[in-house]
C-alpha cells in the first residue's frame, strides 16, 4: 500500500522507570522491504526529516521517531534515563517492528547527531541488521566546550509570547545550521515549539534532558569517548560520515580518524555549515540518495 503522506504511529518500549511510547512518523509503502530509520538531534524531532522522507518515500519506508522526551513521544519518569543506552534500547524495540515483515531484511540508518550515536550503538552490535549508516556530524570524540554551549541552553526553561519571539530564538541558537529561506527556519521552528493552554510558546521537548548533560563529569565523558570508539570499531557496514565543515561538534580530525578506523567511513565535508546539516536542501538530500540507492 503505497502513501504519499506520513502516518504517526506509537511503539510501547521499557525503561527502569516502567514503559513509555514513542512516537514515530512512518512515510512510503508499508510493504516495501527497504526501511531507512532516521533520528534527530538531542532537541529536535522526528519532523525535522520531512523533506529528505517525503524525497525517499518512493524508494524506502522511511521510519522517523520522536526519540522519548520530545515531540509526541512520552517523557520519562526518571530524567537520569535520558541517555544513549535507553535509545538504543527503544530503537531495538523499534527495530522488532520494522522488521516484524518477513521481506524485511535490512535497515538503512541515517542519523544527526545524537541519532548518529545511537546508530554507532546499534550498527556495532553483533546480528545487527543495519545495513548502510549514514552519521550527519558526529563521532565518538566531540568537542567538550560545544557539548558545553548545547547543554547550556537545552535546560533554560524560555517562553516567549508569541510564535515570532519563539522561532527568532530558534534561529538563533541553531545558526550553526547553516544557511536557510525565511520558510525554512520557520519550518525549523515551528517543528521544535508548541503553545501551551496559557498561550505561550515553549520548546516540544522535556527540560529533564539537560540532567544527563550536568551529572558528566570529565572522567565520565572519558569513559563514554572510549565506549564510543570500541563501538565504532565494532561497525561493518558501509558508512557515510557528512561533517559541517564549520563543526563545533565533530573536529577535521577526528571525522579523518573515521575514514581510517573501524567501517572506514567516506567522508562528506559540507562548506559554510556548522552542526549541524539540516538536509532540508536538495543537494544535500541528493547526497543521502546517492549514498544509499548506489
Amino acid at each position: 500500500m503505497t502513501m504519499t503522506e506520513p502516518r504517526i504511529r506509537t511503539v510501547q518500549c521499557l525503561s527502569p522507570g516502567g514503559l513509555h511510547r514513542m512516537a514515530y512518523k512512518e512515510w512510503g509503502d508499508v510493504d516495501n522491504p527497504k526501511a531507512l530509520v532516521c533520528v534527530h538531534g538531542v532537541t529536535r524531532v522526528s519532523d525535522d526529516f520531512d523533506a529528505m522522507a517525503r524525497a525517499l518515500s518512493p524508494s524506502y519506508r522511511v521510519i522517523c521517531p520522536d526519540v522519548v522526551g520530545r515531540g509526541r513521544s512520552d517523557r520519562l519518569r526518571n530524567p537520569q534515563h535520558y541517555q544513549i543506552p535507553q535509545y538504543v534500547s527503544d530503537m531495538v524495540t523499534l527495530l522488532a517492528r520494522v522488521t516484524a515483515q518477513p521481506a524485511v531484511t535490512q535497515v538503512d540508518w541515517f542519523g544527526t547527531s545524537m541519532g548518529g550515536l545511537v546508530g554507532i550503538g546499534l550498527a556495532s552490535l553483533p546480528g545487527s541488521p543495519i545495513g548502510k549508516l549514514i552519521l550527519n556530524d558526529v563521532g565518538p570524540t566531540l568537542n567538550s566546550d560545544a557539548l558545553l554551549r548545547i547543554g547550556d541552553y537545552i535546560g533554560q526553561a524560555v517562553q516567549f509570547q508569541t510564535f515570532d519571539d519563539a522561532a527568532r530564538y530558534i534561529r538563533e541558537i541553531s545558526i550553526t545550521f547553516g544557511p536557510h529561506s525565511d520558510d525554512e527556519w520557520r519550518k525549523l521552528a515551528l517543528d521544535v515549539l508548541r503553545q501551551g493552554p496559557d498561550g505561550l510558546w515553549v520548546r516540544h521537548y522535556d527540560l529533564g534532558l539537560a540532567a544527563a548533560f550536568k551529572s558528566a563529569t570529565p572522567e565520565s565523558l572519558k569513559v563514554a569517548e572510549a565506549l564510543l570508539w570500541m563501538a565504532y570499531d565494532a561497525i561493518t557496514c558501509p558508512t557515510l560520515l557528512v561533517r559541517g565543515a564549520e563543526s563545533d561538534l565533530l573536529s577535521r580530525q577526528t571525522a579523518q580518524a573515521m575514514t581510517q578506523r573501524g567501517p572506514k567511513a567516506r567522508l562528506i565535508e559540507l562548506p559554510g555549515v556548522g552542526h549541524a546539516p539540516t538536509f532540508m536542501d536538495p543537494d544535500q538530500i541528493r547526497i543521502v540518495q546517492d549514498f544509499l540507492l548506489a
